[in-house]
Order: C-alpha cells, then sequence, then structure tokens
C-alpha cells in the first residue's frame, strides 16, 4: 500500500454567502494520478488552489508529506489552462525560469530546461517564442516549466482544455508517457470523463451546492486503455450518470 503523498480532512471554503467546498476528506497516496471531475461550480478548481496554496481553506487542513500547506511552495508544480508563458522568452528561457530563482547556474539552467524539453517532446524548438508556437506546443512548455523545478506534487487545472480534440488526445497520451517515466503525485482537474478515464489510477467524482466528494472510483483498467473498450464505456456510462446528477442540481439541462 503506497504511503498517504496529499492529506484533505475536513476542508470546507467560503466565498462571501457562497459554500463553494464542504467538509472534504481525502488521501492521495504517493505517485498517484487523481482526476478531479465534476461540472463547472463543484469547487474542482478551487481544492487544486488550496493544495497549490494558492488559497487557504475556511476550514479544515492540507498537508503534503504530513506538512499543512499554508502557502505556495516549490515542491508543487502548477499547470493551468492558460499557458502564462512570458512571451518575451523564449521556450527554453520560459524554462530556465524556475532554476534560475533557485540560483542555479547558466549551464545548469540549460541542462535541466532541454532535459525537459526533450521530455515534452520540443527538442529542436527551444528557441522558439511563445508566438511562433501552436496552442499544444505551448501547454508542453508550460509542463516542462513546472516539471523544471522537481516537484514531488504536479497540479494541473483543465491544462487541456482549450485544445483541439486530436492535439488534446496526443497529449493526454505524452502525459500518461511523463508521468509513468517520473511518478510524481498528480491531481489533475478535468471536465471530460473521457480524460478522466484514460488518464486517472484515481477519479474523484465532485458533487455541488456544496461542493463534495461524492464518490471516489477506481478504473482498475490497465494501460493503455481504449476508449472503444467494453470496460471503458460502461465506467464512461456510470460516471456519466453521477455528473449529469450534478448538472441537474445546478439547473442546467
Amino acid at each position: 500500500m503506497r504511503p498517504t503523498k496529499i492529506s484533505i480532512r475536513g476542508v470546507g471554503k467560503v466565498f462571501g454567502d457562497n459554500v463553494a467546498l464542504e467538509k472534504v476528506d481525502l488521501d492521495l497516496p504517493e505517485n498517484s494520478f487523481t482526476c478531479l471531475l465534476g461540472p463547472s461550480g463543484c469547487g474542482k478548481s478551487t481544492l487544486l488552489n488550496m493544495i497549490a496554496g494558492f488559497l487557504k481553506p475556511s476550514s479544515g487542513q492540507i498537508l503534503v508529506d504530513g506538512k499543512e500547506v499554508t502557502a505556495p511552495g516549490a515542491d508543487r508544480g502548477v499547470v493551468f489552462q492558460e499557458y502564462a508563458l512570458f512571451p518575451w522568452r523564449t521556450a527554453l528561457d520560459n524554462v530556465c525560469f524556475g532554476p534560475m530563482l533557485k540560483g542555479k547556474s547558466k549551464s545548469e539552467q540549460r541542462a535541466i530546461a532541454m532535459k525537459h524539453l526533450a521530455t515534452v517532446g520540443l527538442a529542436g524548438h527551444e528557441q522558439k517564442y511563445p508566438g511562433n508556437l501552436s496552442g499544444g506546443m505551448k501547454q508542453r512548455v508550460a509542463i516542462a516549466r513546472a516539471l523544471a523545478n522537481d516537484p514531488s506534487v504536479l497540479l494541473m487545472d483543465e491544462p487541456f482544455g482549450a485544445l483541439d480534440a486530436q492535439t488534446r488526445e496526443v497529449l493526454q497520451e505524452e502525459m500518461l508517457r511523463i508521468w509513468e517515466q517520473d511518478r510524481k503525485t498528480v491531481v489533475f482537474v478535468t471536465h471530460s470523463i473521457s480524460e478522466a478515464i484514460f488518464l486517472a489510477d484515481r477519479i474523484v467524482v465532485m458533487g455541488t451546492r456544496p461542493g463534495c466528494v461524492k464518490e471516489v472510483v477506481d478504473p482498475q483498467l490497465s494501460h493503455p486503455r481504449e476508449r472503444t473498450d467494453a470496460d471503458f464505456i460502461a465506467l464512461e456510462r456510470h460516471l456519466k450518470h453521477l455528473v449529469r446528477a450534478e448538472v441537474q442540481k445546478l439547473g442546467v439541462h
């Protein structure tokens, strides 16, 4: 049994009169790939931002490696849907940024950045600026930049949500390859049921009004996962039923 990497204990979050999350309890094992799945408004991104340390819980606590999260830290890398790259820096210089802040020498920065750009399939594109990269390539740079700090936890907030379907599937495959290679603990927010099943070894279905954990699902499907397999389709049907019930609570039909 894998040790717990992230422990979420009785966590709630209130914004004014809005109870975004209430009494969330979760233990995420080390080296696991967890997808947070649910409709808009169920608190997925809020929970991710609290794990990252960008938001503080209104109640309860979040622990990473047994230590309470009180602020952002280098042990947690974050990848957003918006690439948030520096447009005036090349792909290489964007990825060098974290190691530079850590005080690495220029040669070390370059070596680290080149390694991670190669990991995400961007060898040969190091000197291109974000304006000359496709959406998928920009997101690869963003992933490489997060990996360059060597975090033990990788937090991803709908990182492929803005991409076309084909690019999205390619990056899903790349993300699995990177995870299987590095075995970081990944928490990945998504609206896509298919994406969650394809990627995760644990799917947390979020309920809403207020945001909470509705069900934790273990896909128990070996990789690589084929979207046309009967077991994949059966799990997809089950998750659609769960998510649809939450959408109906929001009055969205």
